[in-house]
């Protein structure tokens, strides 16, 4: 068995799948339709940049979406299985939705650009920040931010030993002295333009979820892996709601992908930009095979590696 899941914000690089779009009709048709629903040249943006303007959470949001699905479209019409299971790191959630049938291409472009600019003004630019902590367990993360006063909290547990934190700008740098002290052997201050994943991102939530509310979902022929709770679902209506919680919950990616495994899985393909989630699945569980795929010259090695996956298969 084989699972796919797509990368999040952060994953963004100009000239992420254009040879994609060059080389196949399908990816074409993905970056016209996502130009359609952007309502202006997302693609452009995506291929030329500049990097400043793919740095916008509601550019980068849409951008990443469309370049994964590009990929994945591709992909999806020369391999003959398909995967058991599908999952995202936070907006990659959206991105498996999309795969596994649950909404379309073009609602999806049009909610993540909306749900990019809420997040963006939830909260005054310079007032928030994220944090990522290596070398300390989740629960000491979690506990030391339980002793500062502000709001501080996990948003991303992307790893037994990696946890973003997020929240108040000042919040979080006290939070950072404690977890120094604590045994942390690095911390990470994000480059983002908003503090993701947190409390203080209920206005976006508030925001996002009358959008939700009139876009048409439908249930996924493939279950995916909610951020939220770990767990697969397929149907349209626990779709929604969980992209509404996921805008202030802490993504689960560690027991996302413990979840996988528990199903069943043994292949991890990564579509979309960067090897994010492969080097952390790495650090999650190294009996879990990972391949990724970002270039068109890496096509045809990963629809061998998923067919070997499946003759491997006892």
């Amino acid at each position: 068995m084989f699972a796919v899941v797509f990368p999040g914000q952060g994953s963004q690089t100009v000239g992420m799948a254009p040879d994609f779009a060059e080389k196949y009709p399908e990816a074409r048709e993905v970056f016209e339709a996502a130009d359609d629903a952007f309502g202006g040249p997302l693609s452009r943006w995506i291929e030329e940049g500049p990097e400043e303007k793919l740095r916008l959470t509601e550019i980068t949001q849409p951008a990443i979406l469309t370049a994964s699905i590009a990929m994945y479209r591709v992909l999806e019409t020369r391999l003959s299985l398909k995967p058991s299971l599908f999952a995202g790191h936070s907006l990659g959630e959206y991105s498996a939705l999309v795969a596994a049938g649950a909404l379309s291409l073009s609602d999806a472009v049009a909610l993540v650009r909306q749900r990019g600019a809420f997040m963006q003004e939830a909260v005054p630019q310079g007032e928030g920040a994220m944090l990522a902590v290596l070398g300390l367990e989740r629960s000491e993360v979690e506990r030391e931010c339980a002793l500062v006063g502000g709001v501080v909290a996990p948003a991303n547990y992307n790893s037994p030993v990696q946890t973003v934190v997020a929240g108040q700008a000042s919040a979080v740098e006290e939070a950072a002295d404690l977890l120094k002290a604590a045994g942390a052997k690095r911390l990470i201050p994000l480059e983002v333009s908003a503090p993701f994943h947190c409390e203080l991102m209920a206005p976006a939530m508030e925001q996002l979820t009358p959008v939700l509310s009139e876009i048409e979902f439908s249930d996924a022929a493939t279950p995916v892996i909610s951020n939220v709770t770990a767990r697969p679902y397929k149907e349209a209506g626990v779709a929604r709601e969980r992209l509404r919680e996921q805008v202030c919950a802490p993504v689960r990616w560690v027991e996302s992908v413990e979840r996988l495994i528990a199903d069943g899985v043994t292949l991890q393909l990564e579509v979309g930009p960067g090897k994010v989630l492969s080097g952390l699945s790495a650090k999650i569980a190294r009996s879990l095979k990972r391949a990724n795929l970002e270039q068109v010259d890496q096509l045809e090695n990963v629809i061998e590696t998923v067919t070997g996956a499946a003759e491997a298969q006892p």
